[in-house]
C-alpha cells in the first residue's frame, strides 16, 4: 500500500492539552514505555474499541430488540423510538467533535467506561423514559469514540510507518456485531429474557476493554507531522466548504439513511418474512461478518485509487444488498442480502474518511466531524420512516425500497463528482 497523500492533523493541534502533559494525565506509565506499543497493538486497540462502542454500545440493540418485543417490555413503535434517540445522540456527538479539541486517548477511555455502564443500564428496570436516556447517551458516546479512536490510531500508525494497518480498526464494528448477534441467537435458544442479554453484553464489553486499556495512552509526538517515520510530504489542502465538500457530505449522509433500516430492524424483518425459521437470528451475524470482511478487504485496496470510484461501487453493492431483501425474501435471499449490505458498511467509511483527508489535509478531522453529523441525520430519519410505512403498508418492503434508492442516489453523486472534479492521472491510479 502507498502512504496516504495527506497526513492527519497533528495531535498537538487536535488536543487542548500539551502532548506530554496529556500523557502524564492519561496514564502513570512512563513515556519511554508508552512508545513500546507496536503498530499491531495500536491497530488491535482501535479494533477492540470500535467493537465495544459500535458492536455492543450501539448495535447490540438490534439482535436484542426481538427479545424485548417478545418479553412485552416494548412494542415496535417504542423500539423504533429507542433506535431514533440513539441516532440523535450519535448526530449530536459527531457535531460536538466539530467544536472540542480534547485529549483523544482520554476521550476514548472515558467513552469505553461509559459504554459499559450504559449497556448495564439497559439491563436494569426503568422503562422507556430511562432507557431513552441511556440509548441517547450511548449514541453520543459512540460518535465521539468513533472519531477519536480513528484519529488517534491513524496518527499513531502513520508515525510508526504502517498506515496500511489503519483499515484493521474498522473491522471492530463488524466483529462486535457478529459477537452480539450470535450471542443473542444463543440466548433465544435457551429462553433468556432481554435484560439477561444486556447484562451478558455488559460483561463482554468490560472483558474486552481490560486488555487494551494500557495501550490507549497518549504519547509524545513530533510537532511536525512530516517528521514522522514513513510520513508523506506536508499537506497543502485548504479547509474550504466548497461544492465538492458539500457533495461529499451529502452523499455520506445518504449512506446513513440507506443502511440504518436494515441495521435496526433486520432480525424483526426476517422473523416477519420467515416465521418459525431458525435462520432469522443468524442474518444479523452474517451482516456483521460481512462488515468485518469488507473492512479487511479495504486494507488491500491501493491508496492510489480514486476513493470516489470505490465509494460508487460500495454504495451500489449496499443498495443491491438492501434491495434483495425486498425482491427475494427467502432464507437464501436474506443471507445474500445481509452479506452484501454488510460488506461495504465500514469499507465505505474508510474510503470516505480518506477522501476527506485528500480534500482538507491536516484539517480533515473537522470535515470528518461534519460528515459524521450528516451521516447521523440520515440515521435519525430511518427508523421513524420505517415504522410509519409499516403502520401504513403492514410490512417493511416500502421502507427498504426507500433505503436502496437513497444508496443509489449516493452512488450517482460520487460518479458525478468524478466527472466534475477529475484527479490527475498520476494520483487517481484508476
Amino acid at each position: 500500500m502507498q502512504p496516504l497523500p495527506q497526513q492527519p492533523e497533528p495531535m498537538s493541534k487536535l488536543n487542548s492539552l500539551d502532548p506530554d502533559q496529556a500523557a502524564g494525565a492519561a496514564s502513570p506509565i512512563p513515556a519511554a514505555q508508552m512508545r513500546h506499543a507496536g503498530p499491531v497493538a495500536v491497530a488491535m486497540a482501535g479494533l477492540v474499541s470500535l467493537a465495544v462502542v459500535m458492536g455492543i454500545g450501539r448495535f447490540a440493540f438490534t439482535p436484542l430488540l426481538p427479545m424485548m418485543l417478545h418479553d412485552g417490555i416494548v412494542n415496535l413503535h417504542q423500539g423504533g423510538w429507542l433506535a431514533t434517540v440513539n441516532y440523535i445522540g450519535y448526530f449530536l456527538g459527531a457535531a460536538l467533535c466539530l467544536f472540542i479539541r480534547p485529549d483523544a486517548v482520554r476521550m476514548v477511555r472515558w467513552g469505553l467506561v461509559a459504554t459499559v455502564l450504559l449497556t448495564l443500564g439497559m439491563a436494569l428496570p426503568g422503562g422507556m423514559p430511562v432507557w431513552s436516556l441511556w440509548r441517547f447517551a450511548a449514541g453520543v458516546v459512540s460518535a465521539v469514540v468513533m472519531v477519536y479512536t480513528a484519529g488517534w490510531c491513524l496518527q499513531r500508525l502513520a508515525e510508526l510507518g504502517t498506515p496500511e494497518l489503519g483499515g484493521l480498526i474498522f473491522c471492530g464494528p463488524g466483529l462486535g456485531i457478529v459477537a452480539t448477534g450470535l450471542g443473542a441467537s444463543g440466548m433465544v435458544g435457551v429462553g433468556w429474557h432481554a435484560d439477561h442479554g444486556w447484562l451478558a453484553f455488559t460483561v463482554l464489553a468490560a472483558v474486552l476493554v481490560a486488555p487494551v486499556w494500557r495501550i490507549l495512552v497518549s504519547t509524545p509526538m513530533a510537532t511536525d507531522a512530516s517528521q514522522a517515520p514513513g510520513a508523506a510530504p506536508p499537506a497543502t489542502a485548504a479547509a474550504r466548504l466548497d461544492a465538492q465538500t458539500w457533495a461529499l457530505t451529502l452523499a455520506y449522509g445518504l449512506a446513513g439513511f440507506g443502511y440504518i433500516i436494515t441495521a435496526t430492524f433486520l432480525p424483526v424483518i426476517a422473523r416477519e418474512a420467515l416465521p418459525g425459521t431458525v435462520w432469522a437470528d443468524l442474518f444479523w451475524p452474517i451482516f456483521g461478518a460481512g462488515v468485518a470482511l469488507g473492512a479487511l478487504l479495504a486494507t488491500r485496496v491501493s491508496m492510489a485509487h480514486d476513493s470516489r470510484k470505490l465509494l460508487t461501487l460500495s454504495y451500489g453493492m449496499q443498495a443491491l444488498g438492501v434491495a434483495i431483501a425486498v425482491l427475494w425474501p427467502t432464507v437464501a435471499g436474506f443471507a445474500l442480502s445481509s452479506l452484501l449490505a454488510g460488506l461495504p458498511f465500514t469499507a465505505l467509511v474508510a474510503f470516505a474518511m480518506r477522501e476527506a483527508r485528500r480534500l482538507w489535509g491536516p484539517h480533515a478531522p473537522r470535515l470528518m466531524g461534519l460528515m459524521t453529523a450528516s451521516y447521523g441525520l440520515g440515521q435519525i430519519a430511518g427508523p421513524p420512516l420505517a415504522t410509519a410505512l409499516v403502520a401504513r403498508t403492514g410490512g417493511f418492503a416500502s421502507s427498504l425500497a426507500c433505503a436502496a434508492a437513497s444508496l443509489l442516489a449516493g452512488a450517482l453523486v460520487f460518479a458525478w463528482m468524478r466527472r466534475a472534479w477529475p484527479l490527475a492521472p498520476a494520483r487517481s491510479g484508476s
